[in-house]
């Protein structure tokens, strides 16, 4: 990954009013969840919703799939394994104590 994308991704998930969407639809697993569920769960306006979802479709963390009349979000998981791999992926790279002696916090 890099870092510009992380950058972004990481951006996109530092508003709260997103990374409560982000939990939410991790939470919800693989079949997601439909716009509408979200909304009332969430207790969002639609548009505010939309707005935020948009920005989380953008980076990529989000993905929608229209189901005849109805719009379900999912949580990209590959993604987001991506994206924390990228951030522990030099843990303690820089540590004192030869590599095979080291113990990671990550």
């Amino acid at each position: 990954m890099k870092l510009d994308d992380a950058a972004a991704r990481l951006e996109a998930l530092g508003n709260p009013t997103r990374l409560n969407i982000y939990r939410t639809l991790v939470r919800a697993g693989a079949e997601g969840m439909p716009v509408g569920r979200l909304q009332a769960k969430l207790d969002v306006a639609a548009s505010t919703l939309s707005h935020h979802i948009k920005s989380l479709v953008i980076v990529g963390l989000v993905t929608q799939v229209r189901e005849g009349a109805t719009l379900v979000c999912h949580a990209n998981y590959e993604l987001m394994h991506d994206l924390l791999a990228y951030l522990a992926e030099e843990c303690c790279a820089d540590g004192v104590r030869p590599a095979a002696e080291r113990t990671c916090v990550a």
